[in-house]
């Protein structure tokens, strides 16, 4: 497994060349994979004439209108008409209540892992129906179904992936301070400080979504304890009180414990919501509030909100590598059926189509594992060596840790591993006490 990060940290190389070009309108076919392949893929789809379709994601903004166009293609190719029902975190309280109360939507986009198994505990969840495992089994890797299968037996489409071990970073700032793209967990606080003496915080925190901080974690973990010791804390098999975690908590206090390195300190980070970190980081010209903000290949969607370029003013480069190699975490979105309808079952078909991921695609702030999408449907340079190392990296990927994790504990809002490194960040000298409490918490939820 450990291949996966080994491919993604040469991929990444390929990404930063993109960067540098200045690369963000719609390239030529021929610049990333010569004459355009035709799709693979084909999907049919029953006529659904005047039938009612409900889909639940916690999707906003750029992400909500982008694939409400991928159910707006559905909508012409069947007939159906698909209503887009906002959801919370977590999604599946949100489902309970919606369930209770005799309104379930007809599917949902659940973005754990655990949530699934959850949902498929509860009985709400419905098997994937045939047509959809064959486009499942012709455009997916295993490991891309399995993470959707409960128990041998398919329930989730994932169609939304995600490379979550970037940083991007405003061009002009670094050059502005000197600064150069660093490798290793080192040079990156050494960036940080020069960065800083600059008169620029170097880093932005969107520390009030508590899920940003877990990546945080595990990109440090995964590249210092390595990718089995990662697996056994992902299934709880060793416990929060592993040195491993001290050492990964102690490496992140690094960062935490200084505060003038954070846009805000560590109070304005626990204020600062995950959209306003990356905006924040290329607003204001080279004089932003922060120089570089961390999470996945999504940040180009919200890079899109401000009048900052990807390539030329908003570059990327990939988490430095703590320990040998530098990390890969991997996330995603799969559909679950809540409801054994044709309609439902032809809704997990079609997004399990590689016709379904090309608009996404061509859309930006989108990756898919959707193996069959020919790289040249991405928008630029920089998503396409990031989605075709996705797809490079078959089997040997490495999934979000607090998403495999029971949601209580790795995706509720004000609980669990949210919370609880919400508070580290505030006090990162206390590691020991935040160690004992993801434990205590840990050990609840997996019991459970």
């Amino acid at each position: 497994m450990r291949r996966a990060a080994v491919v993604f940290t040469a991929v990444g190389a390929l990404a930063l060349t993109g960067c540098g070009g200045g690369d963000d309108g719609k390239d030529s076919a021929d610049k990333s994979s010569g004459k355009e392949k035709e799709s693979t893929s084909t999907v049919d789809l029953p006529k659904l004439d005047g039938e009612q379709i409900s889909v639940a994601a916690v999707w906003t903004g750029p992400e909500q209108a982008n694939f409400t166009k991928v159910l707006g293609e559905f909508e012409k190719r069947t007939g159906a008409k698909v209503t887009f029902v906002p959801a919370q975190d977590p999604i599946v309280n949100f489902l309970g209540t919606k369930i209770a109360g005799g309104q379930p939507p007809d599917v949902a986009m659940i973005p754990q892992v655990g949530a699934i198994q959850q949902a498929v505990a509860k009985k709400w969840a419905k098997p994937v129906g045939n047509e959809a495992r064959a486009q499942l089994g012709q455009n997916y890797a295993q490991v891309w179904q399995d993470l959707g299968a409960v128990d041998g037996t398919q329930y989730g489409v994932y169609f939304k992936a995600a490379n979550k071990s970037l940083i991007w970073y405003n061009a002009q700032a670094f050059e502005n301070a000197g600064a150069s793209e660093p490798k290793t967990w080192k040079d990156f606080l050494n960036t940080a400080e020069t960065v800083s003496a600059s008169g620029v915080t170097p880093v932005s925190v969107g520390g009030a979504d508590g899920w940003t901080l877990t990546d945080w974690f595990e990109n440090i973990y995964l590249s210092q304890a390595g990718p089995e010791k990662y697996d056994q804390l992902a299934k709880h098999e060793i416990k929060w009180t592993d040195p491993s975690v001290k050492d990964a908590l102690t490496t992140l206090a690094e960062l935490f414990g200084k505060p003038n390195l954070i846009a805000g300190g560590a109070d304005g980070a626990l204020q600062t919501e995950f959209p306003t970190s990356v905006t924040q980081t290329f607003t204001g010209g080279d004089q932003p509030k922060a120089a570089m903000v961390f999470e996945g290949d999504f940040v180009s969607v919200n890079i899109a909100q401000t009048e900052a370029k990807i390539g030329t003013d908003a570059k990327v480069f990939p988490f430095p590598a703590v320990g040998a190699d530098s990390p890969v975490v991997t996330g995603g979105d799969a559909a679950v059926a809540l409801k054994d309808t044709k309609g439902a079952q032809a809704l997990l078909t079609w997004l399990a189509s590689t016709d379904a991921a090309k608009i996404w695609a061509e859309a930006g702030g989108f990756i898919s594992p959707n193996k069959s999408l020919d790289a040249a449907a991405y928008p630029n340079e920089v998503q396409r060596t990031m989605a075709q190392a996705l797809i490079d990296a078959g089997d040997d990927v490495r999934f979000d840790m607090s998403d495999q994790a029971p949601q209580s504990f790795g995706g509720t809002p004000g609980k669990g591993e949210w919370k609880t490194l919400q508070d580290f960040l505030k006090n990162p000298k206390d590691i020991a006490g935040t160690q004992a409490k993801l434990e205590s918490d840990a050990a609840k939820a997996y019991k459970s």
